[in-house]
C-alpha cells in the first residue's frame, strides 16, 4: 500500500502551488499527473498572468524565454467595432508567459521543495471511505496497471474534468457538476504575424453575441510578431464552433494575412464564481475543478495559484491536528471566498448581464457610455459598480431609447454588491452554510431570469 499525507491529481499550477507549500512543511506530497513530466505545463491557455498575482504570491517575476510581452492595459472593443474603451491599472499590468516554461517552472518547485511526481498515471475516481475520501484509484498509462494511491487528503486539481468532485456520492454535500450555461468552449492559436501590431502592450478583446455567442474573441500579443489568438464560445450554443468561427470572423482578416501557425488546440473553461464550497471530509477542489476562474475572461492561473497556496496552507494546519474533516478544512473556503471569491462572484453577475446584451445593445450601450470604461475597470478587477444620482441623471439622458437596458443596468450594479457583501461574510463553518447557500442560489437565479429573458 502507498500511503502519503496528501494526494495532489493534477499538476498544473495550482496543483504544483498546493505541494510546494505542503512539501516545504515537510509533509508526503503525491503529485500526479496523466502527462509525462516533460509535456506538463503544454496547455492551451490564454498565457496572460496579472503582475499582482506574483506580488500576492511572493513569486518572482516571468523572465527569458519564460516571459513573452509585456502587458499594461485591455482594450475592449464593442460588435460593430466603432467604439473601444481602453483601459489600465494595476489589476490589468501583467505578463504574456510561455505556458509550458512556466508549467514547468511550478513543477520544479514542488519536486524541489520535495513533493513525489508520479508522472503518466490516469486517475479514474476517489477512494471512499466512511464518508471520507482516502485515496484514488488509478492506471499507468504505459503499463495498464491498475494501482491505488492512499493520502490523509486528496486534492482535485485536475482540471475541468474534475476527475474525483464528479464521481463524489451526493452524500458528501459536494457539487458534483458544473452547468453548461457556465462552461466556454473555447480554441486559440499561436500565430506569427507578418507585420506587428501597434500597442502590443495591450491586450485586445473583442465583444460579439453574432461572432462569439455567449463569450468573445481575443487578440493578445506576444514578442517576435507572435500573437494568441482565439474564440470561446458558451457550451450551450453549440451550433457555434469556436474554430469556425474564429477562422470565418478572425483570421479571414488582413492582419492574419500570409501568418503561421506555431499551436494550436482547443479547452473548456469554467467562466462562474467558484463552488459554493470547495471542500469536503479528507477532500479538496482548487483550479479549474473549483471553478476557480475569472469569470469575465476565464483567466485562471493567478487565482488558481492562490487557491493552491491558500489549501495548501489550511491542509498543513489540519494534518497537524490531525483532522482532516470538512470542519478543519473549512477555512479553505473563508479564505478563498473572502478574499478572490468575492471578486468572482461579482464578476459572475456582470458576465450574466453582458451575455444577455444583443450586439445592438451592446454597440449602442458603449457608443453613448450607459457602460462605461469605468465601469469595465471596475468590474475587470473585482471593484464594485456603483452609480451616484449625477451619474445616473447623465446615463438616463443618454439612455431615453434604452430605458430596459439602463434599468437592467442598475439591477446588475445591485445584484452584484449585495451577492459581493455575502461573499464577503461567508459562513464560519458548515453549520450555517446551507442558508447562505440559498440565498447566493436566489440571486443567480434572479439574476439570469433577468437578463437572459429581457
Amino acid at each position: 500500500m502507498e500511503m502519503y499525507d496528501v494526494i495532489i491529481v493534477g499538476a498544473g499550477t495550482a496543483g504544483c502551488m498546493a505541494a510546494k507549500v505542503l512539501a516545504s512543511e515537510g509533509f508526503e506530497v503525491c503529485l500526479i499527473d496523466r502527462k509525462d513530466k516533460q509535456r506538463i505545463g503544454d496547455k492551451v491557455c490564454g498565457d496572460a498572468v496579472g503582475k499582482h498575482h506574483f506580488d500576492n504570491l511572493g513569486l518572482p517575476y516571468p523572465s527569458g524565454d519564460e516571459k513573452e510581452g509585456d502587458i499594461t492595459g485591455v482594450k475592449v472593443y464593442s460588435p460593430d467595432k466603432r467604439t473601444i474603451f481602453k483601459i489600465s491599472g494595476y489589476g490589468l499590468t501583467g505578463f504574456m508567459i510561455n505556458r509550458y516554461l512556466f508549467g514547468q517552472r511550478l513543477l520544479r518547485y514542488a519536486i524541489d521543495s520535495g513533493a513525489e511526481l508520479k508522472d503518466g498515471i490516469h486517475v479514474s475516481k476517489p477512494i471512499i471511505k466512511d464518508g471520507y475520501v482516502i485515496g484514488v484509484s488509478a492506471r499507468r498509462l504505459k503499463t495498464g496497471e491498475k494501482i491505488e494511491l492512499f493520502g490523509r487528503v486528496t486534492v482535485d486539481a485536475s482540471g475541468v474534468s474534475a476527475v474525483i468532485r464528479r464521481k463524489l456520492p451526493s452524500t458528501m454535500g459536494v457539487d458534483v457538476n458544473v452547468e453548461p450555461e457556465d462552461l466556454v468552449v473555447c480554441y486559440r492559436e499561436i500565430r506569427k504575424l507578418r507585420r506587428g501590431i501597434e500597442e502590443s502592450e495591450f491586450c485586445e478583446i473583442y465583444l460579439s453575441q453574432r461572432i462569439a455567442p455567449g463569450g468573445y474573441y481575443w487578440i493578445f500579443p506576444k514578442t517576435e510578431g507572435r500573437v494568441n489568438v482565439g474564440l470561446g464560445v458558451s457550451q450551450t450554443r453549440r451550433e457555434a464552433n469556436p474554430k469556425i468561427q474564429l477562422y470565418k470572423n478572425v483570421i479571414s482578416e488582413p492582419l492574419f494575412e500570409s501568418s503561421e501557425i506555431i499551436d494550436s488546440g482547443g479547452g473548456i473553461v469554467p467562466t462562474r464564481r467558484p463552488l459554493d464550497s470547495l471542500v469536503g471530509n479528507g477532500v479538496v477542489f482548487i483550479g479549474d475543478s473549483g471553478c476557480q476562474v475569472n469569470p469575465i475572461h476565464g483567466g485562471g492561473i493567478g487565482p488558481s495559484m492562490m487557491g493552491g497556496k491558500i489549501s495548501g496552507e489550511v491542509i498543513s494546519e489540519a494534518l497537524e491536528k490531525g483532522d482532516v474533516s470538512i470542519d478543519a478544512l473549512w477555512p479553505i473556503n473563508v479564505r478563498f471566498m473572502e478574499s478572490y471569491g468575492l471578486k468572482q462572484a461579482g464578476l459572475d453577475i456582470f458576465r450574466i448581464f453582458l451575455q444577455g446584451l444583443t450586439d445592438e445593445e451592446l454597440n449602442y450601450g458603449m457608443k453613448y457610455q450607459l457602460i462605461t470604461e469605468e465601469d469595465v475597470l471596475k468590474a475587470s478587477i473585482g471593484e464594485e459598480i456603483r452609480l451616484n444620482i449625477s451619474e445616473v441623471a447623465r446615463r438616463f439622458l443618454a439612455g431615453l431609447k434604452r430605458i430596459g437596458f439602463l434599468n437592467s443596468l442598475r439591477r446588475m450594479a445591485g445584484m452584484s454588491r449585495e451577492v459581493r457583501e455575502l461573499y464577503r461574510h461567508y459562513p464560519s463553518s458548515p453549520d450555517e452554510f446551507s442558508e447562505w447557500r440559498r440565498r447566493v442560489m436566489e440571486i443567480f437565479s434572479l439574476a439570469k431570469s433577468s437578463f437572459w429573458k429581457r
